[in-house]
């Protein structure tokens, strides 16, 4: 299968699993007397929605170059985790603010055991949804498939909240159900910065870490009659990454030499890195 297609199997199947297991948990938590799980059922709910809004960027994202769009659309990718980072902060905030009033104006009602059992089946399904969507995500470089593969870690993270809170309001302590409302809004919010943090630097032409910048040098130094690196450029192009280098070779070749000489290395670098979308090469004279 190619890229789009393993987007789409990937996120179609967990849409449907995320979908039936929110209108699970919000019965369970509905007639289950259970603040928490009917919190945790509106995060798996978000869950549904994060995922048409990635299988929508990778859609557009693997289109193919054009006229108005000589570099491709891969950034429509990073525009969908950003799309889905807001939802996560929005739904956070949300939750938190629901489970903060249900704690300065508790409920009379102790939750019963099918939202406990609700709790149980959501950690299970989700932690399983997580390894599913991560292994496929690194499988193919997709940053809003693992976007959603951390979405559904969160909802695992959360749902274990739920359990302890359920089980506490059960065991008599009733402002733990509520407070576990609190620490899923938490676990919603982290998430939802971070994959915003990572897609913004990603937009903004971010150069590549330290350690593929070393050994992006170190390879090219190596490189048959290349004398020096006078200017070494990367920057981000959502998963994938350009580079713009200027390098000095012997004065006394002649231009097709020299010529001959990019032309290599280029083709050495972009071997070595896939992860290179374009590499850019001015060659300079040096003294041998």
């Amino acid at each position: 299968m190619n890229y789009k297609e393993t987007v789409y199997r990937v996120s179609f199947l967990t849409m449907i699993v995320n979908f039936i297991l929110s209108v699970f948990k919000f019965l369970a938590g509905l007639y289950g007397h259970s603040h928490a799980m009917i919190s945790d059922s509106i995060h798996s709910l978000s869950d549904v929605m994060t995922t048409i809004v990635v299988m929508i960027g990778v859609h557009f994202s693997s289109m193919p170059s054009d006229h108005e769009h000589p570099y491709g659309h891969e950034r429509m990718e990073c525009i969908a985790a950003m799309i889905l980072s807001i939802l996560l902060i929005f739904t956070g905030l949300q939750i938190g603010y629901n489970s903060f009033l249900s704690i300065i104006h508790p409920q009379a009602l102790t939750p019963s055991f099918i939202a406990l059992i609700a709790a149980f089946i959501s950690i299970f399904t989700k932690e399983i949804m997580y390894w599913y969507t991560r292994y496929y995500a690194k499988r193919i470089h997709s940053p809003s498939l693992m976007a959603d593969a951390y979405h559904h870690r969160s909802d695992a993270l959360s749902s274990i909240g739920s359990l302890i809170g359920i089980s506490g309001a059960m065991l008599g302590v009733q402002w733990l159900d509520p407070l576990a409302g609190v620490c899923i809004s938490l676990c919603v919010l982290k998430p939802g910065i971070s994959i915003f943090y990572d897609a913004t630097v990603k937009m903004v032409d971010h150069s590549c870490d330290d350690i593929v910048y070393n050994q992006l040098i170190d390879f090219i130094l190596k490189q048959k009659n290349v004398i020096s690196i006078d200017s070494l450029k990367t920057r981000l192009f959502s998963e994938k990454y350009y580079v713009d280098l200027e390098i000095g070779v012997d004065e006394n070749f002649s231009l097709k030499k020299a010529h001959q000489i990019a032309h290599e290395v280029h083709d050495a670098l972009e071997k070595a890195f896939p992860d290179i979308k374009h590499c850019m090469i001015h060659v300079n004279p040096k003294t041998k």
